[in-house]
């Protein structure tokens, strides 16, 4: 295996640095000499919150800072007319416009004392699809971090399996950003040509998931001589019982050990979503009001360079203050980073509340836990369908098209109830611990995402 190296190089954003970081780790434990290539504070960034590995993982994999231009990093505007999160862009077109020439040097130096180099990209980023192409002995694999399903409307046939067949309604990405965020994908990332230059795909999806639209998707790249693999989740499988033997905990997982099993409602909308000010509020009365116990990491979203500087008086200030009074006994709130792995594997958790960011998605149905879905952009709305509607491990709180709209809090509530309390509710809860059950079986020895990961292995070192 020395003879071949993989060169991980992922999009900079939140979800998409964790998940080719955990596929690295994943290919670095299995003995493959690993790097992973991002801008500084991205490579930080991805180190400081991934969780479920220890440091002695971490240092099998080695870390490259790709030089960059300066860019803006403003707060988000949780009150813009999208709730995309525009103030990223300037990152975004930063590293689109220098990353080329810093990967291309490093994918030079591996090569050069490499039998090959495989190099596996975030599907954003066309360009390193180009420079692995370049490589006398390169293979570039583009890394799908989001549902395998979302995929599939643009296939041949795809509309038909997706609304015929399943009555899914699938609305393409671009209704779900800004017409800035749609130019800049299909302009300068140029993300339709990442999979046409790739050798295959790896998916971070699973078969009890998504086995017949992986299925699809297989069957109509192989006709181009591409293969697909489907090795999710790349998540870590945590031992509830084991998380916190020997090692500091966070106080939230101090909390749920003092809970009941299955009674602590989790609440979090990712890295990329702020709420405005009065749904906070409506959100804070529902939460109350419902008498469940719950954890609110309440946070806005990232900052381009999230370790910038922010010298301002959190917006939330006031509200806090107020709110932690309320809850004391019943809630906890967490402002900062939340290990979200460990809230999910523990038994106290029963549902999530969550944006339906595929990461999260992912992590949620790994544990076994419900979604109460609140999507906020890009996939998220596609992501809550395939949950509820196609999964059935879910139920819609606010669907994308009242993004504008303040949700009052008697209908949230309304929906925490029957996720926690009601015989509607305990169904799905069942279903979704059922479904946990097939998904870490499938990661386990002789699973189907196992072998595909052994195989992709064996099929790069071959």
């Amino acid at each position: 295996m020395d003879c071949v190296a993989v060169v991980a190089v992922p999009f900079p954003a939140q979800g998409h640095l964790n998940q080719l970081l955990h596929l690295s780790l994943h290919l670095a434990t299995a003995g493959l000499p690993v790097h992973y290539a991002a801008p500084a504070e991205h490579v930080r960034q991805a180190r400081a919150r991934v969780h479920g590995w220890d440091d002695d993982a971490l240092r099998r994999v080695t870390f490259h800072e790709l030089t960059i231009s300066g860019y803006a990093s403003p707060p988000p505007d949780p009150a813009a007319d999208s709730p995309f999160p525009s103030h990223l862009l300037p990152l975004w077109e930063a590293f689109i416009a220098d990353a080329p020439a810093a990967v291309a040097a490093l994918l030079r130096g591996v090569s050069a004392s490499h039998r090959r180099v495989v190099v596996v990209y975030d599907i954003i980023n066309a360009f390193a699809a180009e420079e692995a192409a370049r490589l006398p002995n390169g293979e570039g694999f583009a890394f799908h971090c989001t549902a395998a399903s979302s995929s599939v409307e643009h296939m041949d046939g795809g509309a038909q399996l997706l609304r015929d067949v399943h009555g899914l309604d699938y609305v393409p990405f671009h209704n779900f950003v800004t017409e800035e965020l749609a130019e800049f994908m299909a302009e300068r990332a140029r993300v339709r040509q990442t999979v046409p230059s790739s050798a295959g795909m790896l998916m971070n999806t699973s078969r009890p998931l998504e086995g017949e639209f992986i299925d699809f998707i297989a069957g109509q790249l192989a006709a181009g001589g591409k293969k697909v693999f489907s090795i999710g989740p790349v998540n870590p499988m945590l031992d509830a019982s084991k998380l916190r033997q020997g090692t500091a905990q966070h106080e939230c997982l101090d909390w749920l050990d003092m809970q009941p099993v299955a009674s602590v409602l989790y609440v979090s909308f990712g890295s990329m979503s702020s709420l405005r000010a009065e749904q906070i509020e409506e959100l804070a009365m529902a939460l109350h009001g419902s008498k469940q116990r719950f954890i609110w990491v309440l946070r806005d979203a990232d900052r381009g360079n999230v370790f910038g500087d922010d010298s301002g008086e959190s917006r939330h200030v006031k509200f806090l203050t107020k709110f932690t009074k309320q809850i004391e006994g019943t809630g906890l709130l967490i402002t900062e980073w939340a290990p979200q792995l460990e809230i999910l594997a523990h038994p106290s958790t029963a549902a999530f509340m969550s944006h339906c960011g595929w990461n999260s998605t992912m992590e949620s149905m790994t544990y076994g836990k419900p979604i109460l879905a609140w999507p906020m952009h890009s996939d998220q709305p596609w992501d809550a369908e395939l949950v509820c509607k196609y999964l059935k491990v879910g139920f819609l709180v606010r669907p994308y098209e009242k993004h504008a709209e303040v949700i009052p809090a008697a209908s949230i509530e309304q929906m925490i109830e029957k996720m926690m309390v009601s015989d509607e509710g305990l169904a799905v809860r069942q279903r979704a611990v059922e479904l946990g059950e097939a998904v870490r079986a499938s990661v386990a020895a002789g699973g189907s995402s196992q072998k595909d990961i052994e195989d992709f292995i064996a099929h790069i070192t071959r």
